[in-house]
């Protein structure tokens, strides 16, 4: 698992399991952008945002998109239309064609792009799985080892105060 070595272990936040506390969402909105591919792990996966982003005070609203492929777009919208951070959610499952190769690189690259040229962050919670007891595993539902719709949303949050902090100087 990823989970070892999270970067908001080095953040000031204090991690207990799998939960992550300490992140001030006050005055931040956020828009969850999720694929609807496999429903359990992308409703797993946005409930956890949901509960991270509600912990920390954030105010946030949820859009359903087909999938993966069109979490750039949406989320690009969404950053252009007032929303300070973006947390997108997908699921991509390796199948026995090139396609998976396609559409992961297409959604990581196109977020990233979406990230430069707003200036505003976009929480990665884009899961490229083998199989999909690994999604299960990351979905941050009981018993998943990890939550990875939590740990995009508090990235997306953390990042917002960085960008804050850089451009108040």
């Amino acid at each position: 698992m990823a989970g070892h070595g999270s970067p908001t272990a080095t953040l000031g936040m204090e991690v207990t399991g799998i939960e992550v506390t300490g992140v001030d969402g006050r005055g931040i909105n956020v828009v969850i952008v999720a694929g609807t591919w496999h429903d359990e792990i992308s409703n797993g996966l946005i409930a956890g945002a949901e509960r991270a982003l509600t912990k920390a005070g954030a105010t946030f609203s949820v859009v359903r998109v087909a999938g993966s492929f069109e979490l750039p777009l949406a989320c690009q919208v969404a950053l252009q239309q007032g929303a300070d951070a973006a947390v997108a959610l997908g699921v991509i499952i390796r199948g026995g064609t090139p396609h998976f190769e396609y559409v992961s690189d297409a959604a990581t690259s196109g977020l990233l792009q979406v990230t430069l040229s707003t200036g505003k962050p976009v929480g990665f919670g884009v899961l490229t799985l083998d199989d999909e007891q690994q999604g299960l595993d990351r979905a941050g539902l009981p018993g998943s080892k990890e939550d990875k719709g939590e740990e995009a949303a508090l990235a997306a949050l953390q990042s917002v105060h960085t960008l804050r902090a850089l451009t108040a100087k």
